[in-house]
């Protein structure tokens, strides 16, 4: 009778990176300290809004990994990977993307716009069944993403989706440092 091989968990983060009160840093943290393998897609130095460079850093963080992984992405880390997932395979047992953003229309100030996005390869977002299993979990009020429109993507990836209520962002910002709920779903893949 063969162990059961605990998956890597990859934390795929958005545009803004580590930010040390959110909850997937929070996350990594807590994994880690139970004894978990936790990766984390390093930051890309000057690269920020290329994709190319992103799904590359993406596939360079799984290339090493011997055996099942769990993706835990939020925001563009969710657009990453399934980009990554348009490109590449890997043994991934699942994936968790959160508060994915709608790079189709203007985000709030601050955000990059549609173009630079464009310019930058983030758009159009594939819109192929990811060949793993996900979960989106989706905010009634994200600033990023209109929930008719999360939805569609969930849809479009063969993702489950789990509607969270008013979470904004799902972000520091919108109050979550912990999101217990997130370990849950982890759990599920």
């Amino acid at each position: 009778m063969s162990a059961t091989v605990e998956p890597t968990v990859v934390i795929v983060p958005g545009l803004r990176h580590h930010v040390a009160d959110h909850w997937q840093t929070v996350l990594a943290r807590r994994l880690a300290e139970a004894g978990r393998v936790v990766r984390t897609v390093p930051p890309m130095a000057g690269k920020r809004l290329s994709l190319d460079a992103q799904v590359g850093n993406l596939a360079a963080t799984l290339a090493p990994l011997d055996g099942p992984v769990v993706l835990v992405a939020h925001s563009a880390g969710a657009i990453t990977t399934v980009h990554w997932a348009a490109r590449h395979r890997a043994d991934v047992r699942g994936a968790l993307l959160a508060t994915p953003p709608d790079f189709t229309t203007p985000l709030p100030d601050g955000y990059p716009t549609p173009a630079e996005l464009a310019e930058h390869g983030w758009t159009p977002v594939p819109r192929a069944r990811l060949p793993f299993p996900s979960i989106v979990a989706a905010s009634a009020d994200d600033p990023l993403g209109a929930p008719e429109r999360v939805a569609e993507l969930a849809r479009s990836w063969g993702s489950q989706l789990l509607q969270l209520g008013a979470v904004g962002h799902l972000n520091p910002a919108s109050g979550y440092g912990e999101w217990p709920q997130g370990e849950e779903l982890i759990r599920m893949l």
